[in-house]
């Protein structure tokens, strides 16, 4: 995933802490294999709600971290069809552990093409073959623009970032694009510092609070689902401008034992 901020200590304490299924009452269930599904990781919740949204036969432009843990998923579960492509040229690649790094050898080892880096941005996203791209980034606004760039002037930037690298063609090639964020006021900003890649192609939002898409008629992210066991002014705090809610609210299913089973396998 593209262009992550540095490390905030007390958000990852936090995601640390399971979520229970709603009813639950702390009880474990296991699944074959001895898998615990009662409880689960507000991470496991993000990779599993964006596997669901992968059709099968997707063309997906996967990132490292998240978003390979999710379109990995999608391919062991409902979706055996989707054909994972990685930014260093690997087509059809089918780890079977995730990827330290893009230049990861399995990724090649399994796939059923390599290609050069120009191809691949040329002929594959250039050329709009690629039906999903995942991004990250350290910034979002209201409108699914993201900062890869800097924190702070661009000029004297507080915090040099990696970059945009491909994530700036992935946003405008992709034909829809979904964005993995980590909820808080320091990602969720009023004004990027620096915009790296526009969000006209976002379709969701997917964090560890829930599901934020775009109207219709404006673009504005709004929050459109929560998971399990979030409050509406959970998220609101944790956004830094005036989050659009939908009248209708949802709340996201709970991960399936299945569904907990092969991402577990997946992560080993």
């Amino acid at each position: 995933m593209y262009g992550l901020g540095p490390p905030d200590l007390g958000a990852w304490r936090q995601r640390r802490q399971p979520c229970a299924e709603p009813g639950s009452a702390g009880r474990e269930r296991k699944a074959a294999g001895g898998v615990s599904v009662a409880t689960y990781t507000r991470e496991e919740v993000m990779a599993v709600e964006a596997a669901r949204r992968l059709r099968d036969g997707t063309v997906c432009f996967v990132g490292i971290g998240l978003p390979s843990l999710a379109a990995n998923l999608a391919r062991a579960t409902h979706a055996p069809g989707c054909v994972l492509i990685y930014e260093s040229g690997t087509i059809g690649a089918k780890p079977t552990t995730p990827p330290l790094s893009i230049g990861d050898g399995e990724l090649a080892e399994t796939a059923d093409a390599v290609v050069s880096v120009p191809e691949m941005f040329a002929y594959w996203l250039q050329g709009s073959r690629i039906g999903v791209g995942f991004l990250g980034a350290a910034q979002i606004d209201r409108f699914g623009n993201l900062n890869s760039t800097v924190i702070g002037p661009y000029e004297r930037p507080q915090v040099r970032l990696p970059g945009g690298g491909g994530a700036p063609e992935i946003a405008r090639c992709a034909r829809e694009v979904f964005v993995m964020l980590r909820q808080s006021r320091r990602t969720f900003v009023e004004e990027l510092d620096f915009v790296t890649s526009v969000g006209d192609r976002v379709t969701v939002v997917v964090t560890d609070l829930g599901l934020l898409e775009p109207d219709p008629g404006t673009r504005e992210l709004t929050l459109t689902h929560l998971h399990p066991g979030v409050e509406v002014d959970q998220v609101r705090e944790a956004t830094g401008w005036e989050l659009r809610v939908a009248a209708d609210l949802p709340t996201t299913r709970p991960p399936t034992e299945a569904e907990l089973s092969a991402l577990r396998r997946l992560k080993g």
